[in-house]
C-alpha cells in the first residue's frame, strides 16, 4: 500500500491540532494557579505541547507541498477544519478539572509518542522521539496531582470525582480510530488509536485506585471531533487564539 501526501498531511494535523489546542486552554492558567510552582509547571507543559505542535504543523506543511506554514494552520483555519479530539477543548473548570483532563490526555498520548517513535517516516518518528519523553513528565505531574487531590481532603476529593465523572464521556475518542488511522497504521507509518486502549485504561484505572476514586460508568460518549465536528467551546478559544493574526494579516513581528 502507498500512502498519499493528502493522508500523512492530514494526520500530522490532527496531533498538531490536539497538542495546540490544549496549550492554549493550560496558557490561560499563566499567572492564575494557586502556587508559583505550579503557574511555572502548567506554562511549561503548554510550552512543551506548543513545541510539539509547531513541529507537526511544519511537517504538515511541507507534505503538503503548497506553501502554507505552521501560522497559516493555526490561525487561518475554521473550527470545522480542526480535528482535535473534543477532550482537548473542553474549558479549564477549577484545578480538578485541569488535571483530570491532563491525566486522561497524557495517558493516550505518552503511548501514541512512544509508538509513533518506531513509525517508517523518519519525520514523524523523530518528532515523536522527542515529545515522548516530554510527556513522560505531563504524565507525572498530572497523575501526581490527581492521586493527592483524590486522596486528599473530602473537598479536593468530592472535586476530583466530580471532575473525572464530567470529563469521562470525552475518553473513548481518544483510542477510537477511524480509516485514516488504519490505513497509515497498516503502512507503518500510524499508530492505530484502538492499540492504545489497554495500556490508556491500564494507567488511568491505577491513578484512579491510587487516588481513591471511582472509575466512571458512564455509556455515553461523546466523538466527532477528529471528523470537525466540535463542542461550543473551541470556537471561543479559537477566537481568542487567533484574533491579532486575523485583525492584522502580513504582520512581521
Amino acid at each position: 500500500m502507498t500512502t498519499n501526501t493528502t493522508d500523512v498531511t492530514a494526520y500530522v494535523l490532527r496531533h498538531a491540532d490536539d497538542c495546540l489546542v490544549l496549550a492554549q486552554r493550560l496558557g490561560e492558567w499563566s499567572s492564575r494557579a494557586h502556587e508559583l510552582e505550579e503557574d511555572i509547571a502548567l506554562t511549561n507543559i503548554a510550552l512543551d505541547l506548543l513545541g510539539q505542535a509547531r513541529h507537526l504543523y511544519s511537517l504538515a506543511g511541507v507534505r503538503e507541498g503548497m506553501g502554507r506554514v505552521e501560522d497559516d494552520f493555526a490561525f487561518f483555519r475554521s473550527e470545522r477544519e480542526f480535528s482535535n479530539v473534543l477532550l482537548v477543548e473542553q474549558p479549564n473548570g477549577d484545578f480538578a478539572f485541569t488535571m483530570a483532563r491532563q491525566l486522561f490526555f497524557d495517558a493516550y498520548q505518552l503511548p501514541f509518542w512512544q509508538d509513533l517513535a518506531s513509525s517508517s517516516d523518519p519525520d514523524l518518528a523523530g518528532i515523536a522521539a522527542k515529545a515522548a519523553k516530554e510527556t513522560a513528565y505531563h504524565l507525572r505531574h498530572s497523575s501526581t496531582w490527581v492521586r493527592r487531590l483524590g486522596d486528599g481532603t473530602q473537598e479536593s476529593h468530592t472535586r476530583m470525582q466530580f471532575a473525572v465523572d464530567s470529563l469521562w464521556r470525552f475518553t473513548a475518542e481518544l483510542t477510537t480510530g477511524d480509516d485514516l488511522d488504519r490505513r497509515l497504521a497498516a503502512d507503518g507509518i500510524g499508530i492505530d488509536p484502538g492499540a492504545l486502549a489497554p495500556r490508556w485504561t491500564s494507567t488511568v484505572h491505577n491513578v484512579l485506585h491510587e487516588a481513591t476514586l471511582t472509575v466512571p460508568d458512564d455509556p455515553f460518549q461523546r466523538t466527532g471531533g477528529r471528523a470537525g465536528r466540535h463542542s461550543e467551546h473551541l470556537g471561543f478559544l479559537l477566537a481568542e487564539l487567533q484574533i491579532v493574526p486575523r485583525s492584522h494579516p502580513g504582520l512581521t513581528w
